[in-house]
């Protein structure tokens, strides 16, 4: 009765527009309150606990640098730079869209800093080239998703620690998915062009090729140090994080100079921001995956999966069904702290590697980003464009069936995942 009272207050309160992270904490608290099972200062020590995790220091940092990058103009190098490599394919800058988001995707870890930073340049570039608004937002609200799938990912990150699996084969795990998504964009990309008969945007040059690319040189760096420095054993992802913000205020104060004191200043406060709101979600979130875990609800859970269908393929069919609901309403880090504990027992009783179940689950909630009503990427991109909510909705709904193909190839063939931590870690 109470553990039903406990998911009526949450979703009562997300309704009416309460903070999740919020909604979570006050309803963990009127429940232990309630049972009077344990002392109501309980809630205070699994929250402190929920985030006293070293791994979690990379959040900080790794918000910290797609700040920095965004600020420091950075993603205006990877922009000019994609579109000589691609800007000559019919529907240009559709694919160099898609390309900017794969390499930013090797520096931020997060969609909503893809969107915020990057899609405010795409956006732009696309309706000066005469592109259709719904277009637009739809490619760029899509393309924002691979940031979390491509190495760095902070929600890979908060998965390892909720999971105790290893962030640096979560990584390597998500790199294969994440080029896979950008190849089924692109087709899609390639279809809208021909069918509306958009227009190539530039021409080939290497001449031009060679020059963007020397501009951005130092910016592609990134990506390399943060990848190649986790995969090769230099360091872990908590001071990969470290290093990528490092680099990035080098390369704003020294080399491009474009940050001056304000906007540093501006950009600390934002990382500030988004950090507290980040880990208030997950120490909120730890202690209502804690009652559900105490209680037994886990086991009951999986208990009830099982009774239903012992059939692998019908099981992570309905565990993606769940995870895509969820992503509906919940944000990506809450939705992970939750349901790690939930889902995990029942994937491992069937065979399946934790960290290929880290891929599926950050891809089906990154695809929950897309989707309202919670929509994160939609409502910025919304913010950015001047494009009403709703027709963002409907501009985005064609790009998920390329995402969801990928979802289910991923689900499907653990080896798109798998390869590469089997190659580098096993």
């Amino acid at each position: 009765m109470l553990l039903a009272l406990l998911f009526v207050m949450v979703f009562g309160l997300l309704i009416f527009g309460v903070p999740v992270a919020i909604a979570l904490a006050l309803s963990s608290l009127a429940f232990i309150l309630l049972a009077g099972q344990v002392p109501d200062l309980v809630v205070m020590h699994r929250m402190i606990n929920g985030v006293n995790s070293f791994p979690l220091l990379a959040v900080p940092f790794f918000i910290l640098a797609g700040n920095l990058m965004n600020t420091a103009g950075i993603t205006n190098r990877i922009f000019d730079f994609a579109k000589a490599c691609v800007g000559w394919m019919r529907g240009g800058l559709g694919h160099v869209n898609i390309g900017a988001s794969v390499v930013f995707a090797g520096m931020s870890g997060a969609a909503v800093a893809d969107a915020g930073g990057l899609g405010t340049i795409e956006i732009k570039a696309m309706r000066d080239a005469g592109y259709d608004p719904d277009f637009s937002v739809g490619v760029t609200a899509a393309s924002s998703t691979i940031g979390p799938i491509i190495p760095p990912s902070l929600p890979m990150v908060i998965y390892g620690v909720v999971a105790s699996s290893s962030i640096g084969q979560l990584f390597a795990a998500g790199f294969i998915p994440g080029l896979m998504m950008a190849a089924s964009l692109m087709i899609m990309v390639a279809w809208y062009a021909r069918a509306r008969n958009y227009p190539r945007d530039a021409r080939f040059s290497l001449a031009v090729l060679w020059g963007s690319f020397q501009r951005a040189f130092l910016s592609l760096l990134t990506p390399i140090i943060i990848v190649g420095g986790i995969l090769g054993g230099i360091f872990t992802p908590t001071e990969a994080a470290i290093a990528a913000s490092a680099y990035a205020l080098f390369l704003g104060v020294a080399v491009y100079r474009t940050l001056t004191l304000r906007r540093l200043l501006r950009v600390s406060f934002d990382t500030i921001e988004t950090t507290a709101v980040v880990m208030f979600i997950v120490a909120a979130a730890s202690i209502f995956a804690w009652i559900l875990t105490s209680n037994r609800v886990t086991e009951q859970f999986a208990a009830l999966i099982l009774t239903i269908t012992e059939n692998p393929v019908l099981i992570l069919l309905m565990i993606n069904v769940i995870l895509l609901v969820v992503g509906c309403f919940m944000e990506t880090i809450a939705a992970i702290t939750i349901l790690v504990p939930v889902l995990l027992p029942i994937v491992v009783k069937l065979g399946i590697d934790p960290v290929h179940f880290g891929v599926i689950m950050v891809l089906n909630l990154m695809i929950g980003l897309l989707t309202p009503p919670v929509g994160m990427v939609i409502y910025v991109l919304s913010r950015v464009s001047g494009v009403p909510f709703e027709r963002c909705v409907t501009a985005t709904a064609p790009f998920l069936i390329p995402l969801v193909a990928v979802l289910l190839l991923v689900t499907f063939i653990p080896q798109l995942s798998m390869f590469l931590p089997t190659l580098i870690y096993r």
